[in-house]
């Protein structure tokens, strides 16, 4: 497997434990919507769901641990998650400040400050989650010798890691403070850089979707990697005072421009994508159109939207990743600041607006209407004036006869075989799994992918990478259609 494989397998677990997020932002925000000026102080209702989701908020980096090492594992086992909590645990009290200390024979006031509230630090967790995740493919086979056969295969794994993570611990003691410093550097370098970091990191974001990476960049911005922690610190409403970390007008910085582009420009690239198209194509076009704009306006899923014209046309999507850095730019200029949860829609956005970080949210509502009409005359002067081919303005007429064999949204199993022909038969197949749109597949050979078929089938986009990688946006069916794969093989 190759590094950029690799990097995607890690950037598609990374979702697991995000996934848990909008579960803190209910909570969060429904708090906050009780008593946005006590923080439950004055209600005890709303301290109970503050409390409750700052549950979450608090322990994102043991949730990366699990999440990670259940999200790498070959076969999503409970015993891979199981593992990343073992491994957990032992790095993080062996390097606590206390433990630390005790090995070094430092007092504890001169021990790194690299160690303080370790467990908390995402980077380790993402770190367990890996090594667990490896350890766990390599051996959850494992045969013992019959006196020992209790603790064969799976059971094996959560002991091995134990023992793996004492020598990680030991190298961990030296090296950490190292890392540590770097990562903070980093973060304070992208601070310094001020709303132009922020563009910085919007027109990445973007740029970086096709080979699924921005999940890797997300997490440097949006968590305790760099000592940025943007969402955490916007989600638990913390402020100068509290943290010295969280700043009223400067945290969210790196989420609010997103709601500009997901809730209003990307429906206006839509708008002039379907104005564009040819005559006989309108309808089709519309109706593609108008149900991936409804998912970016309210969730802010866009995937659906940005594959439309991504490969078709890839200057459109240059100039949608550089509009991304300038809506962050100016949000983040402006100081008008919402956050998220899960992405930057309107549910997001409504949840969120109670927040005490939240500064005049209601300005990117503004913003996004003057990007709705952007995103519509550069799209619409481009597409026409290069001829370019998005939806409804290919020169080839998809065969109807095969649009009629098109299984219906609900049919998953009758998609599952399909797509299992598509890709080569389950004799091509090496792995199967998938991330929230996208059916992410290892194979031996991608040649023997067929492009054209899958698009017929519905698919928005078809990505080769490499000789092994395959990944097939199918829209949010991705999940259930790949468990049905898994079934089939």
């Amino acid at each position: 497997m190759g590094i950029l494989a690799y990097l995607q397998r890690i950037g598609r677990s990374l979702m697991v434990p995000v996934a848990v997020l909008p579960a803190a932002a209910i909570l969060l925000g429904v708090g906050y919507w009780i008593d946005p000026v006590g923080w439950g102080a004055n209600s005890r209702i709303a301290a109970f769901l503050i409390k409750s989701g700052g549950a979450i908020i608090d322990n994102m980096a043991i949730l990366f641990a699990i999440g990670i090492a259940y999200g790498m594992s070959k076969d999503k086992d409970g015993a891979a998650a199981l593992s990343g909590l073992v491994g957990f645990l032992v790095i993080t009290t062996l390097l606590s400040t206390d433990t630390v200390a005790l090995l070094t024979s430092t007092p504890k006031a001169e021990v790194s400050k690299a160690f303080d509230k370790i467990h908390q630090n995402q980077f380790i967790g993402i770190l367990v989650g890996i090594i667990s995740a490896e350890i766990y493919n390599r051996f959850s086979n494992i045969e013992l010798h019959k006196a020992f056969a209790f603790f064969s295969g799976r059971r094996l794994v959560p002991i091995i890691v134990s023992f793996v993570m004492l020598f990680v611990s030991f190298g961990m003691l030296y090296v950490w403070p190292h890392i540590y410093e770097f990562l903070v550097t980093f973060g304070k370098e992208i601070k310094g850089q001020g709303a132009i970091g922020a563009g910085i990191y919007g027109f990445f974001n973007r740029l970086l979707i096709p080979v699924g990476l921005h999940h890797a960049l997300n997490s440097v911005f949006w968590f305790n990697v760099a000592e940025i922690n943007d969402i955490p610190n916007f989600l638990a409403g913390q402020n100068a005072i509290d943290s010295g970390k969280a700043i009223v007008g400067i945290t969210g910085r790196y989420q609010a421009g997103f709601f500009p582009i997901m809730m209003f420009g990307l429906p206006g690239a839509a708008l002039a994508m379907y104005h564009t198209a040819k005559k006989g194509n309108k309808d089709k076009t519309a109706s593609i159109m108008l149900a991936a704009s409804f998912a970016a306006f309210f969730t802010g899923i866009t995937e659906p939207l940005e594959f439309a014209f991504m490969f078709v046309a890839p200057v459109l999507y240059v100039i949608h990743a550089i509009l991304t850095g300038i809506s962050l730019f100016i949000a983040a200029t402006l100081q008008w600041i919402s956050g998220f949860a899960f992405s930057a829609g309107l549910l997001d956005m409504l949840l969120s607006s109670r927040n005490p970080l939240a500064v005049h949210w209601y300005m990117l509502i503004l913003q996004g209407v003057v990007f709705f009409f952007v995103y519509y005359i550069v799209f619409r002067f481009v597409i026409v004036k290069f001829n370019l081919k998005t939806p409804g303005r290919e020169d080839d007429v998809t065969d109807t006869s095969a649009e009629e064999n098109v299984p219906t949204v609900g049919d998953t199993s009758k998609l599952a075989e399909q797509y299992l022909v598509i890709v080569g038969g389950k004799e091509n197949l090496t792995n199967i799994d998938a991330c929230i749109t996208r059916l992410r597949l290892n194979v031996h050979d991608s040649d023997l992918v067929d492009e054209q078929a899958a698009k017929a089938l519905g698919a928005m986009a078809v990505i080769k990478l490499g000789k092994t990688g395959v990944q097939i946006v199918v829209g949010q069916q991705a999940e259930k259609i790949a468990d049905k794969m898994k079934k089939l093989v």
